[in-house]
């Protein structure tokens, strides 16, 4: 990835932020990604989504990565580090949330963010991630790529955009 693109960590909130993210998931769902939403997501619906979010980021919850198209300043990816786990698992984090824009994937942006978030996940000594993903979408085959382990699938887990039922994977990676 060249400099056409930034990685950010979202510390503040702001509206172009959030309608950016709204229109980054808007544009992953229309695409059938299967992330919490169907089909009939509403701009307000992925606003709201959003702005729950921005509520965990500010209390330290989430933290929160975006990728910006530099030129053009539109969101075109993003994902997340959950840290509000249990007491018993200081050492662990949740990624969640890993959406890249349609028009811009192949581009070196998800494995930046990926680096980015272990990055911050080693600083909050959180050296065990966690996450699931479609099995055998894109994004399954990205984490095998960069060291995921499979944990296991769970068929029907949940939907696709358009009513179909879909397999999750977990997965995990130690991180150094």
């Amino acid at each position: 990835m060249n400099n056409e693109f930034e990685i950010i960590t979202v510390s503040s909130v702001d509206d172009d932020l959030c309608t950016g993210l709204a229109l980054l998931t808007i544009n992953v769902v229309k695409q059938g990604a299967s992330v919490g939403f169907m089909d009939d997501l509403t701009m307000e619906q992925a606003q709201n989504f959003w702005k729950k979010i921005f509520g965990r980021v500010a209390r330290d919850e989430v933290v929160l990565f975006a990728a910006r198209h530099v030129p053009s300043r539109q969101i075109v990816g993003t994902v997340q580090l959950a840290v509000d786990l249990p007491p018993n698992q200081p050492h662990r984090g949740d990624v969640a949330k890993m959406l890249v824009h349609s028009a811009y994937r192949r581009r070196g942006i998800a494995s930046r963010l990926l680096s980015t978030l272990e990055i911050e996940a080693r600083e909050r000594s959180r050296h065990i991630l966690v996450l699931d993903t479609v099995t055998e979408s894109p994004a399954y085959y990205l984490y095998l790529k960069y060291g995921w382990q499979v944990v296991g699938n769970i068929p029907e887990y949940a939907l696709f955009p358009n009513g179909q039922y879909c397999s999750t994977t977990y997965f995990y990676k130690k991180l150094n």
